[in-house]
């Protein structure tokens, strides 16, 4: 693929924030849309793609989350070649292809035939779109942050960033929302034989509407920038010994950029870990070992996801005025220390009803506070040159690790040890690590400008001295 930068000149007309929140959210909202529904319809899906005969439901329900697992797992391959791409030839062109892959490979999966009909083909082709989705996950996150917070105000990138967050939780709402109304409308027997294919259908129109508010859109001022100094970063250059000189471009080092890649994705474990638990992986867990009904598990669950929605963009917004590490660090504490007793509670018999709808509705909210200033924190960690690639890989990491394999972790260990508190010890303990990482951050992140040029304060440092400058990460 050519990397020849786009011209060296601004936008004609910039392309305002609000279009910019607008475009970059939209991705969002139909990926986590999806990725709720798959969720939330686990136990169908299971019984219709991985169950053979002598097969438990159980085991179909691993299977599933199996399948579940493998289109996280691909998200750090979509992140590292669309991320590429998106550094090289920009954030807009980038953000359209993914946004038809996504919509493409979503809509498939409500026209699959089942283990019924095609038999053994049944799961592998459903795999197969999981990881097409997978793919074009991991290069959403990246193109949309950088968008959000490229574009952002002065003082408001923890806010923009944050509409990346509150997008997820909107798009897990549409999904919990859309298997709420289908359970409640439909029999049991319509919604297993066809009933749950509607919300992967509906993702053809919308993702028609996303298409037109992207193409709508403007390439990034930062972006622009940056490769209007294109051909002065690639020429090997030292810098300026003459004081006062501005200094060269300093390119990113691979081996820095790879260390904040890894900080990164163990920044966002906690959340990866403790979002999934909690607002995804809930309804099966319900069901299958504390024998709510379907009916219950999703009310449930749209309450932690409310909880969670709530909170985002209040916790951007706080961010920009106190720092993402005060805001991250009071969410993770919550979570490790609050994770046991609330899941207790709901295993409690005696718990009245809104008891337990307030203690979802908590764990939701503590978990946005992590989603909220999480997105500007990334972006804030990565020069313009990598920022696409960067952020992208660190959440697409974090995601596959300690998202992806949530379901398929909680449930077989519960299915291995008896233990109904797994869910709450994995959710803590990745929290408490998190924590560790987010205790490294800079307090004052949210008031330095982001960074153009991997660098740039060492290599300032540097011309004044009149010594080499490495590039810092």
């Amino acid at each position: 693929m050519s990397s020849t930068p786009p011209p060296a000149t601004e936008p004609q007309s910039a392309s305002p924030p609000r279009r910019a929140l607008v475009a970059g959210s939209v991705g969002n909202f139909i990926e986590w849309y999806e990725f709720g529904v798959y969720g939330y319809f686990a136990t169908i899906i299971a019984a219709n793609f991985f169950s053979a005969d002598g097969g438990s439901d159980l085991e179909a329900l691993v299977k599933t989350y199996a399948s579940f697992a493998l289109g996280f797992f691909f998200r750090p391959f979509g992140a590292a070649l669309f991320g590429r791409v998106g550094d090289r030839i920009g954030r807009r062109p980038t953000l359209i292809i993914v946004l038809l892959m996504m919509t493409v490979s979503t809509t498939l999966i409500g026209v699959l035939p089942t283990y019924a009909t095609v038999g053994a083909a049944a799961p592998w082709l459903l795999t197969l779109l999981r990881a097409l989705q997978g793919l074009s996950a991991g290069g959403e996150f990246g193109g949309a942050v950088s968008v959000m917070t490229e574009f952002a105000p002065p003082g408001k990138r923890g806010l923009y960033g944050a509409w990346q967050s509150f997008t997820v939780g909107l798009g897990l709402l549409a999904g919990a929302g859309m298997a709420a109304v289908l359970a409640t409308v439909m029999s049991e027997g319509a919604l297993n034989d066809w009933g749950w294919r509607l919300p992967f259908l509906l993702t053809l129109p919308l993702g028609a509407v996303a298409l037109w508010v992207r193409l709508k859109l403007d390439e990034t001022p930062e972006f622009v920038r940056e490769h209007a100094t294109a051909g002065a970063s690639d020429a090997p250059q030292s810098p300026p010994t003459t004081p006062g000189t501005p200094a060269p471009p300093v390119k990113p080092s691979t081996g820095r950029t790879a260390k904040a890649i890894l900080l990164g994705a163990g920044r966002l474990m906690g959340w990866s870990a403790a979002g999934y638990t909690f607002l995804v992986v809930m309804p099966s867990y319900l069901q299958a070992t504390l024998d709510a009904s379907f009916q219950q598990a999703l009310i449930a669950t749209v309450l932690a996801n409310a909880g969670f929605t709530a909170m985002i963009l209040p916790a951007g917004r706080l961010s920009d005025r106190i720092g993402r590490r005060a805001v991250m660090l009071t969410g993770a504490v919550l979570i490790t220390l609050l994770s046991l007793p609330l899941l207790n509670l709901l295993q409690d018999p005696d718990t009245g009803s809104v008891a337990r709808g307030a203690a979802v509705f908590a764990a939701g909210a503590a978990v946005g506070m992590l989603a909220g200033p999480g997105p500007a924190m990334l972006s804030e960690m990565f020069p313009t040159s990598v920022r696409y690639t960067g952020l992208g890989l660190a959440y697409a990491l974090s995601n596959a690790v300690f998202s992806g394999s949530a379901g398929l972790i909680i449930t077989e260990l519960v299915k291995s040890t008896g233990d109904v508190d797994i869910p709450a010890y994995y959710a803590a303990a990745t929290c408490a690590v998190s924590a560790l990482a987010l205790w490294t951050l800079r307090s004052d992140d949210h008031l330095r400008p982001l960074r153009r040029t991997a660098g740039t304060e060492d290599a300032e440092n540097a011309a004044k001295s009149g010594k080499s400058a490495e590039a810092a990460p």
